[in-house]
C-alpha cells in the first residue's frame, strides 16, 4: 500500500464502499462520485489486468480494448510489481465462477 495514499478520508472512503451491498448500489455510488470517462477508464484498466493475466499478447488487447500500450504496461508492471491489488481481485472472481 503506498503510504503516502493513506489518510482518514480514504479510509471512510472505503469503508463505505465495502458497505455497498449490490452491483446496483456500486453502480449509483460510482456514477456519483466518478465522471463516465473516469468510470471507463477504471473498466478498461480492469479488463486489461484480466486479458494479461489470461496470458493475452498486448496487440491483440490493444485491438480488443482500445487501451494504449503505455497503459497496458503500466497495468502489466501493477501486476508483477505492484500491491497485488489486481491479484486478489482477480483471483476471487475466480473463485466466484469456480465456487
Amino acid at each position: 500500500m503506498n503510504r503516502k495514499l493513506k489518510d482518514e478520508d480514504m479510509d471512510i472512503l472505503f469503508h463505505g464502499i465495502l458497505g455497498l451491498q449490490s452491483v446496483e448500489e456500486c453502480y449509483d455510488f460510482f456514477e456519483d462520485l466518478c465522471t463516465i470517462a473516469e468510470l471507463r477508464a477504471m473498466v478498461q484498466r480492469f479488463q486489461v489486468a484480466r486479458m494479461l493475466d489470461e496470458g493475452r499478447i498486448y496487440s491483440d488487447i490493444v485491438q480488443e480494448t482500445g487501451a494504449s500500450t503505455a497503459t497496458i504496461s503500466r497495468v502489466n508492471k501493477c501486476l508483477v510489481y505492484g500491491s497485488d491489488g489486481y491479484r486478489k481481485l482477480l483471483d476471487r472472481l475466480k473463485e466466484q465462477e469456480n465456487g
